[in-house]
C-alpha cells in the first residue's frame, strides 16, 4: 500500500491552508478517491469513506448555512471525530467559524481552492491515482517513439541503451534507461517513469554515463509515458522460428495488464532504431484500423480465389 504526504498533495493542488499551524507532513493519504460531504451533512454516516479527502462545494456550503447553530456544532464534532485527512472548500468558499474551531481541536486541516468542485475532484483523483498506483520496477529502456511508449527489453549488454541513444538522435524522447518503474493506473493503462536517481541518464558500455537532457536538450526527454508496446531484443538463433507476417500478436503481462510484445532477433548489421520506429508506426496504424499483415493475407487469398475461378472457367 503506497501513501502520499498531505503536504505533497497540498503543493500539487495549490491549496490555501486555513489552519496553517496543523502539521500536514504527518498526515498520509492512502486512497485515491475523493468524497463530497453530502449525506454526512444530513447525519448519515454509514459507509462513510473517512479515509478519503473530503470536499465541500456550492451545494454543501448552501446546505450548511441552513443548519441551526446548535446542530452544526454537533455535526462538525461527528465529522471530525472520524480523523479525516483534510477538508477542502472549492470555489473560494470558506467554512463557518465553528467548523474551523472544531477542526483545529481535532487536528484536521482545512483548505480552500478557487477551482470548481468538479475540476478539483478530477485533478485530485488523476494525480492520486498515479501516486498511489501499484508498481513494479523492471530492467529495460522506455522511449517515446512517434507518441507511442516503447519499452525495450532484453538481456544486459544486448544493445538496449545504444538503440535508445540512436532513437534520441533521430528526434525521439527518452523516459528511462536501465530501470523502468511501471505503475498500473487502470485496467487499460500502464505508466512508465524513471527513478529520480537515474532520470535522463544513459549508460553506454565503453563510454560511461551520458546526460541526455544536457547533450540533446529538454525536448529529448520525458518524465513519464504510457507503455503501449514492448520490443524484446534477443540473440539471433538460426534454429528459432521467428514471426514473419505478424498476423498473431504476442503479449507480455505487467501487473495484470497485457501489452503487445514483439521479439526482435539481433545480429550484426541490423539497424535497431529503424526497426523500433517501424514497429511503432505499424502498431499505430493497427490502432487506427489498418493492419498490413491482414491486408497482405486478404490480397493473397483473393488472388488464389480468382485463380481458382479462372481454372474452373477454362
Amino acid at each position: 500500500m503506497y501513501k502520499v504526504k498531505l503536504t505533497e498533495f497540498v503543493k500539487k493542488m495549490n491549496l490555501k491552508s486555513l489552519l496553517p499551524d496543523i502539521d500536514t507532513d504527518s498526515i498520509m493519504i492512502e486512497q485515491s478517491g475523493v468524497n463530497r460531504l453530502a449525506l454526512q451533512l444530513a447525519g448519515f454516516f454509514e459507509h462513510f469513506d473517512s479515509e478519503r479527502i473530503q470536499v465541500i462545494g456550492n451545494v454543501e456550503a448552501a446546505y450548511i448555512k441552513q443548519i441551526p447553530e446548535e446542530s452544526i456544532t454537533q455535526l462538525c464534532e461527528k465529522i471530525f471525530s472520524f480523523n479525516i485527512p483534510c477538508l477542502v472548500f472549492c470555489r473560494g468558499l470558506e467554512p463557518i467559524p465553528q467548523m474551523l474551531d472544531i477542526a483545529e481541536k481535532n487536528g484536521v486541516p482545512i483548505f480552500t481552492t478557487e477551482m470548481t468542485t468538479s475540476d478539483f475532484i478530477a485533478n485530485s483523483v488523476r494525480w492520486l491515482s498515479e501516486e498511489l498506483a501499484p508498481r513494479i520496477s523492471i530492467h529495460g529502456v522506455l522511449v517515446d517513439v512517434y507518441g507511442e511508449g516503447v519499452l525495450i527489453m532484453g538481456e544486459s549488454g544486448i544493445g538496449k541503451s545504444e538503440a535508445a541513444l540512436e532513437l534520441i538522435h533521430r528526434g525521439h524522447r527518452l523516459v528511462s534507461d536501465d530501470v523502468v518503474e511501471i505503475r498500473k493506473i487502470s485496467d487499460d493503462t500502464l505508466l512508465g517513469t524513471s527513478p529520480d536517481i537515474t532520470r535522463h541518464f544513459i549508460e553506454l558500455r565503453g563510454i560511461g554515463i551520458v546526460d541526455v537532457k544536457t547533450l540533446f536538450g529538454v525536448e529529448s526527454v520525458m518524465y513519464n509515458q504510457t507503455i503501449d508496446m514492448v520490443i524484446r531484443l534477443e540473440d539471433w538463433n538460426r534454429e528459432a522460428n521467428y514471426d514473419r507476417l505478424g498476423l498473431d500478436e504476442e503479449y507480455i503481462e505487467f501487473l495484470g495488464n497485457k501489452v503487445v510484445c514483439y521479439s526482435i532477433p539481433i545480429r550484426p548489421g541490423r539497424n535497431l532504431a529503424v526497426i523500433v520506429e517501424s514497429a511503432a508506426i505499424n502498431y499505430r496504424a493497427k490502432k487506427m484500423g489498418y493492419n498490413a499483415a491482414q491486408e497482405l493475407y486478404n490480397r493473397v487469398t483473393g488472388s488464389l480465389s480468382n485463380n481458382t475461378e479462372t481454372e474452373k472457367d477454362e
